[in-house]
């Protein structure tokens, strides 16, 4: 894969973030722009154990998607105190992926604001995102195509990002917001997937209190390299296309894939994997000749 480092600043103003990231969809790490809320210092393991410890949290694991499992639906669920316990114990696959904590420990809200990049953020979709050493999430990219702002809290974390016109590389699954879950993106396989050759996109990591900007519709790949934390915050997509595109996965392919996954079990999944590596090796392929 050619990947180039993400670019970074290490204060933006509005107008700079439009014109430079914002406008021309591209990603942008922010180093120190978090400094002054009070979640820059506060907020690590211990303090979300102690704040939130006793909540109960969906966990996900990097085990293969199956037929049986409903559209995020998680793989297990613990008591958050629990699951930081084995954090910091031991390397788990187990990761927290779209929690919205705020709910449940309104207090937090208290720790952080809304910054003004120039765009509507969405104040009811903070999530947040935990993961243990060398957890990872599959390739994927966000059902509503957002723009998405990813503000990191301990440990380091290795991000890599394709934006949409990569998707003949990448050897993306029909019918979903992943590409195919074997390809180990840290450190892929190229006899295995050598269309992933062919593919250009963006690599960084990121430490505590940076700032990864995605645009509407990136991919992402992240891999937590010691155990840690983030918070994203998202925009709606502006582009025209992605927000139809955004409406159609949201309204009708999340619903056609889960009733197929119903009417053809395992079949289901094992075809569309299947069409991916024969897409996207067509592609390849024909792109040589």
């Amino acid at each position: 894969m050619k990947l180039i480092d993400i670019p970074r600043v290490s204060q933006i103003t509005k107008a700079e973030f439009v014109a430079n990231y914002f406008k021309p969809q591209k990603p942008v790490v922010i180093e120190r722009f978090i400094e002054d809320w009070p979640a820059y210092t506060k907020w690590n393991l211990e303090y979300i154990k102690t704040v939130a410890g006793d909540k109960t949290v969906p966990l996900y694991d990097d085990r293969p998607v199956s037929h049986k499992d409903g559209f995020n639906e998680p793989h297990a669920k613990m008591k958050m105190a629990d699951y930081i316990d084995l954090l910091k114990k031991e390397p788990t696959k187990f990761r927290i992926f779209l929690w919205n904590i705020f709910k449940e420990v309104p207090a937090l809200q208290k720790d952080y604001t809304f910054p003004d990049f120039g765009l509507k953020l969405l104040k009811g979709l903070p999530m947040l995102f935990f993961g243990g050493k060398d957890s990872y999430t599959f390739m994927h990219y966000d059902i509503d195509l957002a723009n998405i702002f990813h503000f990191h809290f301990e440990g380091r974390k290795e991000i890599i990002l394709f934006d949409q016109s990569q998707n003949k590389h990448l050897y993306k699954v029909p019918h979903s917001l992943i590409t195919h879950e074997s390809i180990d993106f840290s450190n892929p396989d190229y006899e295995k997937w050598p269309a992933l050759k062919n593919a250009v996109g963006y690599k960084t990591y990121l430490e505590h209190g940076e700032v990864l900007y995605m645009p509407e519709g990136y991919w992402h790949y992240m891999k937590y390299i010691t155990p840690g934390f983030s918070m994203s915050l998202r925009a709606m997509a502006r582009k025209p296309k992605n927000l139809v595109k955004a409406a159609y996965n949201i309204l009708i392919m999340r619903y056609y894939d889960n009733g197929m996954r119903k009417l053809y079990g395992q079949k289901w999944i094992d075809g569309k994997n299947e069409k991916a590596i024969r897409r996207t090796n067509t592609y390849m392929d024909s792109a040589i000749k």
